[in-house]
């Protein structure tokens, strides 16, 4: 199977690279990996005025990501790896997620606006590996976990209903203990392995 791994920090030497870097070790033993460092490629992530104004044609505008969107159209298992900052992804995150889940690539629209029809009928596995400076409960009972909620629900969700889900997240992410982060690695190991 082919995963592909959207990693969205500005750091190399980052805690959610090392993360990253232990998932595609995982993944790489059973699947053909491949990586998209939204940084390091300089992803624009602003949706253009073409784009917005395509999208509801019959051929939305996506030359500008067709690389991108192919890589997600051959991923049987799609990871996001990235923090989370003011409970959201990074902006350069969600304007990948903006403008490559777009019509014609991850969805097509309804009929008179109605419900949006899922095209990633290939995709299997997503999971989103993330740090937060926060504890869990804040995440869970204080903002009832908005970056789950909007991946898992919306986001994969919308565009591929088959696909099962993990909100891998990594707490207290500031100054954690070495034996707090090897622990997560072995986790995140496990999960990645896991993905058949």
């Amino acid at each position: 199977m082919s995963a592909l791994v959207v990693f969205a920090h500005p750091l190399r030497d980052s805690l959610g690279r090392r993360f990253a870097d232990a998932a595609m070790e995982a993944l790489s033993a059973a699947h053909e990996v491949e990586l998209l460092d939204l940084y390091a490629r300089d992803f624009d992530p602003r949706l253009t005025a073409a784009e917005r104004a395509a999208y509801y044609d019959r051929q939305h505008g996506t030359a500008s990501v067709a690389e991108d969107a192919a890589a997600l159209l051959r991923a049987d298992v799609l990871v996001f790896a990235f923090p989370t900052w003011w409970f959201g992804p990074p902006a350069i995150l969600k304007g990948w997620i903006d403008r490559v889940f777009a019509p014609g690539i991850a969805f097509d629209h309804g009929e008179n606006y109605g419900p949006i029809v899922p095209r990633l009928q290939r995709l299997r596995h997503a999971a989103a590996i993330t740090t937060l400076g926060t504890p869990w409960w804040v995440d869970r009972f204080g903002m009832r976990r908005p970056v789950r909620r909007m991946l898992k629900t919306a986001v994969i969700g919308g565009c591929a209903p088959k696909a099962s889900f993990s909100y891998l997240p990594f707490y207290s992410a500031e100054r954690p203990e070495p034996g707090r982060v090897e622990a997560f690695e072995r986790l995140l190991r496990d999960r990645m392995a896991a993905l058949r």
